[in-house]
């Protein structure tokens, strides 16, 4: 698996990131955005916070999120180095797994 390292305290997903894990690394807070008609059903996109920032996951113009976060639709990750997977399940619609709050 190859990495794509990500130090802002923005970023949007694309399709470039199947298949690797995408690693955000910021002090301050991230929001990690989902964007519409980038992906199909079964991608799997892999992220992980590295830095104190916690990275939470937006939704792009049309996207819908669920999750078992506290927020279901805006799930953030839980601390550093946690780690999620983000599957598409039908267009524009994702699943996010993993070590959540």
């Amino acid at each position: 698996m190859s990495f794509n390292a990500q130090t802002g305290t923005t970023y949007t997903l694309v399709i470039a990131d199947l298949g690797k894990m995408v690693t955000l690394s910021n002090a301050s807070g991230i929001t990690l955005t989902v964007p519409p008609s980038v992906f199909a059903t079964g991608n799997i996109i892999n992220i992980q916070q590295i830095g104190a920032g916690q990275v939470t996951l937006a939704q792009g113009a049309g996207v819908t999120i669920t999750s078992t976060g506290a927020t279901a639709s805006a799930p953030k990750l839980k601390k550093q180095y946690s780690a999620a997977s983000i599957l598409c399940t039908a267009s524009n619609s994702f699943t996010v797994i993993g070590d959540i709050a």
